[in-house]
This record gives C-alpha cells, sequence and structure tokens, in this order.
C-alpha cells in the first residue's frame, strides 16, 4: 500500500452525516403536537399566502394564524426558513398559554423569559437541530407543571348561569374558569397540601381577582379540599383538549367522522366515551342532529341545525350506548354509536 493511502487508512475516521437545518415548518408542528390541541378548518382568516392549507402541517398552521398564536399580519410563514429562537419561544409560550395572548407579544419577550427562564434570550440566534428544540419544549412543560397557583371556586351565585363561552354552568360538574387556556382544555388540578387531584375542563374565563389562577367548581374543589377552606395551593398539569384526550386518561379517542364524502366533522363521535364529560360536533358544512337515543331506549328528537363555526354539545349524564342519528340539509342520515362509561371502569 503507498505511504500516503497507508496514512488515510490510519487516520481517516468517518463523520456522520450532518444533521439537516430544523425548518420553521417542522419547528411549529413539533410544539404544536405535544399539547393535544385540535387544528380546525376556518374561513375566518386568510391563510399564509406560501402554505397550503392541504399540505402536512398546513391546517395547523393556518388555524394557528386564526387563533393568533402565529401572525395574523403577516402574508408569509416561510416554512422551510430558519428558526430563530425569538420565533421559538414566542411559540412555545404561546401554545402553553402561560398568559393573556395580548400580553404575549415580541415586546414581551423579555418579561416572559425571566418569568420562565428557559434560555438566554439572544435576538437573531436560530435554534440548528430538533434536539435543541426539544430540550426548550421538555424544560419549559417541566417548569409549568411545578409552578404553584392559588386556587378557588364558584357556586350557588353562579349555577344556572352563563359562561364565557355560552355554555350553562354547573356548580356539580367538574369544570373550571381560565383566563388564557382554550375552552375545553383538560387540566389535572392537585392539591399541594393533600396531593389529591381532580380532572376539570375548562368551560369559562377568569377570576379576575389579583393572585388567584383558577376557579374550580364546587364540584371539582371538593374533590381536593374541604369546601370551608375557600382558596388553596395547586400545580396544574395540562393534559390536552377533551376532542383528544379522555379525561379518564390520557389515550387517544377514535372518532366516526363522517356523515357523507363531503360533510365530515372536525373530530366526530367517539367509539368510548366518559360520563359526564361533553361532546362537541362542529363540522365543514351544515349538518343536522335529528335526535339520540339514549341507554335505556328513550329517544329525544333534536332537529337541531348547525352552520359551521358553531357547536353542537352534549353531556352523557348515564352509562350505556348512545345512538346519534346525524344528516345532512339535503337530507343524507347516519346513525353513529358511543359507549359511554365510568372513569376507570
Amino acid at each position: 500500500m503507498p505511504y500516503i493511502l497507508f496514512l488515510i487508512a490510519i487516520f481517516w475516521v468517518p463523520q456522520a452525516h450532518a444533521e439537516e437545518p430544523l425548518q420553521r415548518r417542522d419547528a411549529y408542528l413539533l410544539i404544536w403536537n405535544a399539547i393535544n390541541r385540535p387544528a380546525y378548518e376556518t374561513t375566518q382568516v386568510q391563510p399564509f399566502l406560501d402554505v397550503d392549507p392541504e399540505s402536512p402541517g398546513g391546517l395547523e398552521i393556518t388555524w394557528s394564524k386564526r387563533r393568533g398564536i402565529l401572525s395574523k399580519d403577516s402574508d408569509y410563514f416561510y416554512p422551510e426558513g430558519a428558526v430563530y429562537l425569538s420565533d421559538a419561544l414566542l411559540w412555545l409560550y404561546r401554545t402553553r398559554n402561560v398568559d393573556e395572548l395580548d400580553k404575549m407579544q415580541v415586546e414581551h419577550l423579555p418579561d416572559l423569559v425571566r418569568r420562565y427562564p428557559i434560555t438566554q434570550f439572544t435576538e437573531n440566534r436560530s435554534i440548528e437541530t430538533r434536539e435543541e428544540l426539544v430540550e426548550l419544549m421538555h424544560s419549559l412543560d417541566n417548569m409549568l407543571k411545578q409552578e404553584m397557583h392559588e386556587v378557588s371556586f364558584y357556586a350557588d351565585d353562579f349555577h344556572g348561569k352563563g359562561t364565557a363561552f355560552g355554555e350553562t354552568f354547573d356548580m356539580h360538574a367538574l369544570t373550571a374558569a381560565h383566563r388564557s387556556f382554550p375552552q375545553d382544555t383538560l387540566v389535572k388540578v392537585t392539591n399541594v397540601e393533600n396531593g389529591q387531584s381532580v380532572v376539570v375542563r375548562i368551560n369559562d374565563r377568569g377570576p379576575y381577582v389579583h393572585g388567584r389562577n383558577m376557579d374550580l367548581s364546587k364540584a371539582a374543589f371538593e374533590k381536593i379540599s374541604h369546601i370551608g377552606a375557600g382558596l388553596l395551593q395547586a400545580t396544574f398539569e395540562r393534559l390536552g383538549d377533551v376532542d383528544l384526550v379522555s379525561a379518564c386518561g390520557n389515550e387517544r379517542r377514535r372518532y366516526q367522522k363522517r356523515i357523507t364524502r363531503d360533510v365530515r366533522f372536525h373530530r366526530g363521535v367517539p367509539h368510548n366515551f366518559g360520563k359526564g364529560e361533553q361532546l362537541t360536533l362542529g363540522s365543514t358544512q351544515w349538518f343536522v342532529v335529528r335526535g339520540i337515543t339514549y341507554p335505556d331506549g328513550t329517544f329525544v328528537r333534536f332537529q337541531d341545525y348547525i352552520e359551521p363555526e358553531e357547536r353542537f354539545r352534549f353531556v352523557p349524564n348515564e352509562t350505556g350506548e348512545y345512538r346519534f342519528l346525524l344528516g345532512t340539509t339535503e337530507g343524507r342520515k347516519r346513525e353513529m354509536h358511543m359507549n359511554v362509561g365510568e372513569c376507570g371502569s
């Protein structure tokens, strides 16, 4: 072997292929998918000109623009562009709803990083790898799980009145009010004094008393504390949206999604559901809830016409099989079955 080849054979070490630079589309979807929040088709915002809503991730990106998580003022998302730290931090703080949206703008970043110091903020620095972004995500999520909150409750004075999302407040249901968590988010609330926990669904806004971070329904508060205490210190663990995650656990749901080829639900009727949970149905087109057959055989007629952007809501109050008779405005019908059980059964 010639001497030069001999030296190459001894000293050359194969180099691993360099990882592809992280792109904005992939980075945002990584952040979004970790929170178990659904994205819906919408006509209330102009999509980014460089992101087709029908392309991979396009639905989530367009919906996030609609919700203000991504900038509504920009025409372009630059899906293949570099991921700057400032953008990634805003995406993280906004998707985790650490504050109200108008308090999470670019000018608030220094304050947000001081509150949640998951990195040293440097302008114009880019995030090169998936691993770096995942580390930021894990750091923030772990910090939020350990954060202490003052929690109160509300009951008789509000029972039967409307919530901020148009529901009727029921103090006997396991629900809560929060200033920034999205509607229908499931949150595990743990009383730090006794370690007891309850899973609640966000269905209202508040509380608006300085220093308090959540109002539980009376029933939820009683699950983890004596009602006479009035206040408690708790930690929050955000589990995800009720459309994607069961209140009985973190398992993913399976859905019946279509009435016809053209009329499909954003999520649909789940095969299995929990007693006392709220089912929410919304579609890309008008649809009709013609009626529901209860486990005891009773049929309740609705003839409720639901337009796009509206939602039909239903809470099963007994276990067994429910049958939903659904249809289109043209008269097509389909029956969907949902088995309802107790948590832990």
